[in-house]
């Protein structure tokens, strides 16, 4: 699609009543098309600027414009589009100096987003580094050239692993190119030197670097057998003389007034072993220096000689992830902690606090052009926006998604109607529930207690129950109910230790806010207990439906119930195990742990082990098929046997690696696979023909699931993706 104004490339999703979407593809040149469509059209052009039409035809028909990409030709070359929820972990914000209210967001999935307008509206614009799991805590907008920008990341592998690096765009962040001589480093800190634009300075695990060139060129100048100057968290430069620098370590902070040749300790005053979050220097008074540390925030009045401790803070908030002051009222300082958002009027002799303690600050932006806006980079809350200078704050998320999806359940009477639980979000995560077959989605969480969430079923009844880390919930109008409540649940209770995949998972997440000097503690596993007849406690990681039966696999063991939900009691005839997966088709149900398969062909009446294939070291999949097939699969691939072991087949079609979700679509006769490598292809395999389909969706996903005629998926990171259907313009006239 084209418009007259600026060439633009949209698509125009269409969601039927039984969820169903189509994608148009053709439409006429200037936008008149928009006019003339059936429903309500909002276009939104690559400027910012939207038009919205409103002329339905048939309210159940929603439709809606989204671009695509700038000078696309072809909106059949679209990938699959991300709707969402808004949300999660925004990490940095940083603005184009000759348009305030030209924003760019870093995320902690290396993800670069941009707004236009301030922060109200978000749209992706590149993932730096092409991988998932890099955090983009600094970004630099040249001020000599906007288009110029440099951003720096760093890994969540390893809190402390030597891996990420500095990344340079000269097209305002559509394209993006890593630095050759940053290249793994891992860049905790990154500024500019207020008085000559094109000095750069880095700050990784190795120590400071500095680059004269606007980032072209790189060099150290910390000393490189230094024992102190390295884990580099935070830097600062001086206003007037670029060769004054300031860097904040995992262990105290140092000063250069040489550019480098010279260090010296300057921690008098400062709480010995403070890792050091945050330096800034007052650009009028360059002799006043705010520190934040993990034992608090202090000010030096002489450039660092001697810091005095502030007061105000509470200590259970010290731990101060970022300072900033108001540009235009510089006695304004806004402190980010761990704790919640601080401010002070009067160059900190006084601090109050403008938000919940319950709140993460990763970064605050202050508008230079109106200092009453004020924007929060949070964990876990995304952006958070003030329009009263910090006093009050509302959510800014529209289209901005972090999301890491694990769960989802489709309502079996209304099929645009699903559910998705996510992790590591705490009371701003849990369950959400779409009504547009994934197009929109509210939070539905309340009753969760903040818990992860690993599974979701939807039994018989049409009772959702949610499986998280301390136990199952059953949804009742629109809280949630510990399942098990009326039969006191002791297991509840129960200390549940993370399995590996666990630990990984909540730490890829962690970032700074949950980290103390670059070291993580790794609790020892716990014995498995089983449960007891009403008690549910411990890691629910999936449901399967066996007739009227609802199974779980959990940390306890395999449980079962026939009420529905809300009374529970261990399988019979199963080993004492870990269970993390349960699939079932009719009266066939397999459950495997990570090292072991079992199958009942009698709804579980009985049961019986599977040999598994020779290669499988580990299981990372489970499904039965509709033809009593068990799939598994691993680190090497899919396999699937038609006689329960005696023999297993792997489909040549079908080349993954790291397999995650496998999943038995009965109705359409075919299996979803989805896995890490190659991360962005899905597969269908029709189960009777072994036939296989595959999709290059554009995304790194983590399963795959129908809704109507087109097809869902939850991306590793970044919320849910949506297929789109390509048809013919023409079809608009049918409805």
């Amino acid at each position: 699609m084209y418009s007259k104004e600026r060439s633009c490339t949209i698509a125009v999703v269409g969601l039927g009543k039984d969820g169903s979407m189509r994608f148009l593809d053709r439409a006429k040149r200037g936008c008149p098309f928009l006019e003339a469509s059936s429903t309500a059209i909002l276009l939104e052009r690559p400027d910012g600027t939207k038009t919205l039409n409103c002329r339905p035809r048939r309210l159940y028909l929603l439709w809606i414009a989204l671009i695509v990409g700038p000078l696309c030709p072809r909106a059949n070359a679209v990938s699959w589009f991300a709707f969402g929820p808004d949300g999660g972990s925004a990490r940095s914000i940083a603005a184009d100096p000759r348009d305030p209210a030209h924003l760019y967001l870093g995320a902690a999935n290396g993800w670069i987003y941009q707004s236009r307008n301030g922060g109200k509206n978000w749209n992706r614009l590149a993932r730096v580094g092409n991988r998932d799991d890099l955090v983009i805590d600094n970004i630099l907008v040249d001020p000599e050239d906007p288009r110029h920008l440099v951003v720096g990341g760093w890994v969540l592998a390893e809190l402390n692993h030597p891996d990420g690096g500095i990344f340079v765009s000269r097209d305002a962040g559509i394209s993006w190119t890593s630095q050759p001589a940053m290249q793994g480093q891992s860049i905790r800190a990154l500024a500019s030197a207020p008085s000559d634009p094109k000095i750069f300075i880095a700050g990784t695990l190795e120590g400071v670097f500095r680059s004269t060139d606007s980032g072209a060129h790189w060099l150290r100048i910390s000393p490189k057998d230094n024992e102190e100057i390295h884990e580099v968290e935070s830097l600062a430069v001086d206003p007037v003389d670029p060769n004054i620098i300031y860097a904040g370590t995992w262990h105290l902070p140092w000063k250069t007034t040489d550019g480098g040749a010279n260090w010296t300790s300057i921690k008098q005053g400062i709480i010995e072993d403070s890792d050091v979050f945050s330096i800034i220097v007052d650009p009028k008074q360059p002799n006043v220096v705010y520190l934040s540390a993990c034992s608090g925030i202090y000010k030096s009045d002489d450039g660092g000689a001697k810091f005095v401790k502030v007061q105000g803070i509470p200590s259970a908030a010290r731990r101060t992830l970022v300072l900033t002051q108001d540009p235009k009222n510089l006695d304004t300082v806004f402190a980010g902690t761990t704790e919640g958002l601080y401010r002070t009027f009067d160059a900190g002799k006084y601090w109050m606090q403008t938000t919940g303690a319950d709140v993460i600050v990763n970064d605050v932006y202050v508008d230079p052009a109106n200092s009453k806006h004020v924007l929060l980079a949070t964990d876990r809350r995304g952006v958070l926006a003030s329009d009263d200078g910090g006093d009050t704050f509302l959510p800014s998320n529209a289209g901005f998604s972090a999301r890491q999806i694990t769960a989802y359940s489709a309502d079996a009477k209304h099929a645009a109607t699903v559910y998705i639980g996510v992790v590591n979000d705490k009371d701003s995560g849990g369950v959400f529930v779409s009504h547009t077959g994934g197009l929109s989605w509210s939070q539905l969480s309340d009753g969760l207690d903040g818990h992860d969430v690993f599974s979701l079923v939807q039994t018989p009844n049409g009772t959702m129950l949610a499986g998280t880390e301390r136990g199952i919930y059953r949804l009742k109008d629109t809280a949630w109910q510990r399942a098990g409540d009326d039969a006191k649940p002791a297991a509840a209770t129960l200390p549940s230790a993370p399995s590996a995949q666990q630990t990984k998972a909540v730490h890829k997440v962690a970032g700074r806010s949950t980290v103390t000097r670059g070291r993580r503690v790794v609790q020892p596993r716990a014995a498995v207990a089983i449960a007891k007849p009403g008690e549910i406690g411990g890691s629910v990681y999936g449901f399967a439906l066996a007739g009227d039966t609802v199974l779980a696999a959990t940390s306890q063991g395999v449980l079962q119930s026939t009420s529905n939900g809300d009374k529970w009691s261990p399988e019979k005839g199963l080993p004492q195990e870990e269970w993390r997966f349960v699939a079932a088709s009719k009266q066939t149900i397999a459950v495997a742990s990570l090292h072991m398969v079992e199958i009942s062909n009698d709804g579980g009446g009985t049961w019986r082990s599977i040999v598994l294939p020779p290669r499988v070291s580990q299981i990372f999949a489970l499904a039965v098929d509709g033809h009593r097939e068990v799939w598994i699969g691993d680190r090497d691939g899919v396999y699937v046997t038609s006689d329960q072991g005696v023999s297993w087949q792997t489909l040549a079609r079908v080349v993954v690696r790291s397999v995650n979700s496998i999943f038995s679509d009965e109705q359409a006769d075919r299996v979803l696979v989805t896995a890490r490598d190659p991360a962005t292809v899905a597969y269908a395999v029709d189960t009777k023909t072994k036939q296989v389909t595959t999709w290059e969706t554009g995304w790194n996903l983590r399963f795959l699931r129908p809704v109507g005629d087109h097809l869902v998926a939850a991306t590793l990171f970044d919320g849910i993706v949506v297929q789109p259907r390509m048809v013919d313009s023409s079809e608009i006239a049918k409805h």
